[in-house]
């Protein structure tokens, strides 16, 4: 065996060792682990790492990373971690307020400019809480043609940003999810600082922690050594799912569970920023008048917001976390700060669970502190919306035309085919709108979205679209 040979199967038993070694002391836990992420095994799979009193007391992966050349997942795999960026993002305007080079309270205009004035003052605290109105970018590029695997740049994003006429909102009075307001942070980060947001974060946050398998990744053509690759079963079999994002803040951090295991450890024992940062950090996000910002709340349970994390109680305890999805790829980071226990999860698969996976891992360390389970939320009653939508009449030929929006500079057609209403894009499949309401239609694209057609005394002038990021955004006929 030639000297290339012994290194490289060297390499891969080290691999291999990674891949399938815990580390925790009980090997019962061990075993109901493996259980719990026993699916993944030719599949795409997960890595996870748990974290308690400051020691990953476990680590390991499940799954291939990669399909084409069978390359298994470890916990060095680097994963595309969507929306858990965000927290970095929040992080670091915290490290330049601390610094005196920006204020919470500053008017987002102060740093980019090109934003249009819509009456009321958007401060970056707004951006932080998801209070700022701003239409989400997502749900804009999708209504405005855009495919989730196109190449969508920061410049693209900011363009598109400063052509709306309008806020969902007024700033400070209501939660909506915002991915434009962190993909503007990054910028604020980026204008401030005179340097690029990737190399801001690598200098005061990832470089200082030791995370050096972490990076914001703000050009899709960027070689990155141990990435996974996304996937989604359609029909039965894996096909990859491509991602081509070259924009930061509200997304594309690019790292693993090891690393991220020493970014929650940070909270405890601070290396970047100091205990006062981490506790405003921390803290719920406020609207204007003071009230906390709600994320979610159902009988006896609420989540709060806070700056890229979501505040609420599992069963008794406290708890800090944010998932992510973008494409195939599926975070989950988890925090239990009174029990110092963190569990990270980080998947290329698209149907991977998420917290109904992380939640009875958790479980198994926290099983003598755990309240008795809450009852299940009740839910909406979807079929007596559709009954009492189905009361409505509307005539279908008063609908069909040309439509055109200036703010997302792209048309729609409205046609009748075999007795329905049909919107049509050049760039979108065929997308059937079913009644709603008096004027009012439903249909789906990426996202689910209303139409509302608007009349002028009994004729139709045009539509207001809204998605779950996008507010009454106005279609105008044409002909």
């Amino acid at each position: 065996m030639t000297l290339f040979a012994k290194l490289n199967l060297a390499g891969a038993l080290i691999a291999f060792a990674c891949h399938t070694t815990a580390q925790t002391k009980d090997h019962n836990i061990d075993a109901q682990i493996d259980s719990i992420f026993a699916e993944y095994n030719t599949t795409p799979g997960v890595a996870v790492a748990i974290v308690k009193d400051g020691a990953v007391v476990f680590r390991k992966g499940y799954g291939l990373a990669n399909l084409e050349y069978g390359i298994p997942i470890t916990p060095q795999t680097v994963f595309h971690v969507a929306s858990v960026s965000k927290q970095f993002t929040a992080y670091s305007i915290y490290l330049l307020k601390e610094q005196g080079k920006l204020s919470l309270e500053d008017d987002v205009r102060k740093y980019i400019p090109e934003l249009p004035q819509y009456g009321k003052t958007i401060r970056i605290k707004h951006l932080l809480a998801h209070t700022s109105g701003l239409r989400d970018q997502w749900a804009l590029l999708t209504l405005a043609g855009w495919q989730m695997e196109d190449i969508i740049t920061t410049t693209q994003i900011l363009k598109l940003a400063a052509k709306q006429k309008q806020l969902n909102f007024e700033p400070g009075t209501m939660f909506r999810y915002s991915n434009t307001g962190y993909t503007l942070l990054a910028e604020i980060v980026s204008r401030v600082s005179k340097q690029t947001f990737a190399d801001f974060t690598a200098a005061n946050i990832f470089r200082p922690l030791g995370m050096q398998h972490t990076r914001f990744n703000d050009d899709f053509h960027n070689v990155v050594k141990n990435k996974a690759h996304s996937y989604e079963m359609i029909n039965g079999r894996f096909i990859e799912r491509p991602l081509h994002y070259s924009t930061v803040g509200a997304t594309s951090l690019l790292t693993t569970v090891e690393d991220l295991a020493k970014w929650v450890n940070n909270f405890d024992h601070p290396v970047v920023g100091n205990a006062a940062l981490i506790a405003a950090f921390n803290d719920v996000s406020l609207f204007d008048n003071g009230q906390p910002v709600i994320w979610a709340a159902s009988a006896g349970d609420t989540t709060y917001h806070a700056k890229g994390q979501l505040l609420w109680k599992h069963r008794g305890l406290k708890v800090r976390s944010h998932g992510g999805h973008d494409a195939g790829y599926r975070a989950v980071l988890i925090n239990f700060p009174e029990q110092r226990l963190s569990v990270i999860t980080l998947s290329n698969n698209e149907h991977y669970t998420m917290i109904a996976k992380v939640l009875p891992v958790a479980n198994l360390f926290l099983a003598n502190e755990l309240a008795a389970a809450a009852p299940p939320a009740t839910t909406v009653n979807q079929a007596a919306m559709a009954e009492q939508a189905a009361g409505y009449h509307n005539t279908l030929s008063d609908y069909t035309g040309k439509y055109h929006s200036d703010e997302l500079s792209t048309d729609y057609n409205v046609t009748i085919k075999d007795g329905k209403l049909i919107l049509t894009h050049h760039r979108l499949n065929d997308m059937e709108l079913k009644p709603a309401g008096k004027d009012e239609f439903a249909g789906e694209n990426d996202f689910a979205f209303t139409i509302r057609f608007v009349r002028d005394r009994q004729q139709v002038t045009g539509f207001e679209i809204s998605n779950f990021g996008v507010q009454h955004l106005r279609f105008t006929l044409v002909h």
